[in-house]
């Protein structure tokens, strides 16, 4: 690749207003550099291009012949996300816009397979075997989820996600989210695909007393930033949160909210909040809770209704602390509750960013020394903990820091794709502080241009289980509705 070719994709993805622009410039390059043979080109060492091929000319075969039994027989046997491995992360960093045009015309052809099948056009196929075959199909396939990481004032990098996201309608149905992306994950879930443009927009977000209480960038901001306090976050949260419960909120958007909190007395001990575990409880009292890092913020109480519609205190016992301290990405939690097998992370835990990659895992001496070193220092950690612990649970304070710490550094903090800030956004005095509206919008562009190149690669990976969902979730609606005339003709 040229030095040239190099520089002009790095200038048009800087000067990019939009993802548009930036896919044309990405094409450019692809051009340039000779990737759009290699997309053309079955042939590769990272996927078995052959299985993948003859299942493709299979399902074209049937289709093309009017068979529509066979069609069926032959989904049934399997919807696989990975056939050959064709989901392997090194074919998606090859090319700029895109992977092997054969993957792309396998997963479309499945999805329009599907959608055949379902239409009214196909009507050799009884209604209850094509709802029966779909529904084990999604439960087979699984899902993909958005899980949004604590953040501190990095919470507006998800924003800048989120919206990236909605614009190409790849936003996935289950969202999680903990400490600063507890209150991006709220919003999201809270309100429709028409507002959600309104609601992220920094003029909404951005009150005047927050707009009052952001310093300039100096070093005196630096050195001793202005913090949010309790009352603060309270107002915060009242006003970019309806006061609805999860069950609600899933009932308004159709999305499920999965908010993370960890007990302020065993951080090891964490709490799931959603509409499956949790339905009653409300969200403005979680998202409090989920955002209260020890040390900053007052732990949190949380609230529910009761079966007469009144708030009351939700395990009035326990109060609860940072999410992000014990389950900063609940990827086995979503997957028991969900049959979540695929995650898109926005990682932007201002510990953990500057040693988490974006699912590159490189192979040179020095990334390898580093991989090495890190695993080395978790086992240290883990050694010492144990070693240590009889003597450490003399002192409450020092035993509940050294469980905290341990249950940080044991945790996973990336998923199948992987988006993450620059590096120029670790400064951690600055982002534990108020924002300015020029920071505010500076992390909102940084994070939906982060997520231009993960576009492509997310929009495939996820196609076929959203199928999936469309497809089913159209035949259940059209089956309460006939449930629902036949209702109204009985009670005439």
């Amino acid at each position: 690749m040229k030095n040239s070719h190099k520089k002009s994709f790095e200038s048009a993805v800087e000067n990019a207003g939009n993802y548009e622009e930036w896919l044309e410039a990405a094409r450019e390059f692809d051009n340039a550099t000779g990737m759009d043979r290699w997309r053309l080109v079955d042939q590769s060492e990272d996927f078995d291009y052959t299985l993948v091929r003859a299942r493709l000319d299979k399902l074209r075969r049937l289709r093309k012949q009017n068979n529509n039994s066979g069609l069926l027989f032959a989904l049934n046997e399997g919807i696989h996300g990975n056939l050959g491995g064709m989901g392997n992360e090194a074919l998606y960093y090859q090319a700029k816009s895109g992977t092997k045009k054969l993957i792309e015309d396998y997963i479309n052809e499945i999805s329009e397979s599907l959608e055949f099948l379902a239409s009214d056009a196909v009507d050799d196929i009884s209604q209850e075997s094509k709802l029966d075959f779909f529904d084990r199909a999604q439960h087979c396939f699984g899902s993909s989820a958005l899980m949004l990481s604590g953040s501190g004032s990095l919470l507006f990098f998800h924003v800048g996600v989120v919206l990236a996201l909605a614009r190409e309608n790849i936003l996935p149905k289950i969202i999680s989210g903990s400490s600063g992306g507890s209150l991006v994950a709220s919003m999201l879930c809270t309100h429709t695909d028409d507002e959600l443009e309104h609601i992220f927009d920094p003029d909404y977000f951005l009150t005047q007393e927050m707009r009052d209480k952001a310093m300039p960038d100096s070093l005196l901001s630096s050195l001793k930033p202005r913090l949010v306090t309790d009352e603060e976050v309270a107002t915060i949260v009242e006003h970019l949160i309806p006061n609805l419960t999860f069950q609600e909120a899933l009932e308004k958007t159709g999305r499920h909210l999965n908010i993370t909190v960890a007990s302020a007395e065993h951080v090891k001990t964490s709490r799931l909040l959603n509409a499956e575990t949790s339905p009653n409880v409300y969200l403005r009292e979680a998202v409090m809770a989920s955002t209260a890092i020890p040390g900053f913020f007052s732990p949190v109480t949380l609230a529910a209704k009761n079966d007469e519609g009144e708030r009351q205190p939700y395990l009035p016992s326990r109060q609860w602390v940072d999410g992000s301290l014990s389950g900063d990405l609940p990827t086995k939690r979503l997957a028991r509750l969900y049959g979540v097998n695929h995650t898109i992370v926005s990682q932007t835990n201002p510990h953990i960013i500057p040693f988490v990659t974006d699912g590159k895992r490189k192979q040179d001496p020095v990334s390898l020394f580093k991989y090495a070193s890190m695993d080395t220092a978790r086992t240290w950690l883990n050694y010492n903990a144990t070693l240590w612990r009889k003597p450490l649970s003399y002192s409450e304070s020092l035993s509940k820091m050294t469980n905290a710490l341990i249950t940080v550094v044991n945790q996973n903090y990336t998923g199948d794709i992987n988006i993450l800030p620059e590096r120029k956004y670790y400064n951690l005095t600055k982002w534990l502080g108020w924002l300015s509206e020029e920071d505010v919008t500076e992390l909102m562009v940084a994070g939906d241009k982060a997520t231009w190149p993960k576009i492509e690669m997310i929009r495939l990976q996820s196609k076929i289980s959203r199928t999936l969902d469309t497809i089913v979730s159209e035949y259940k609606n059209s089956i309460t509705q006939v449930e629902n005339q036949t209702r109204v003709r009985k009670s005439g």
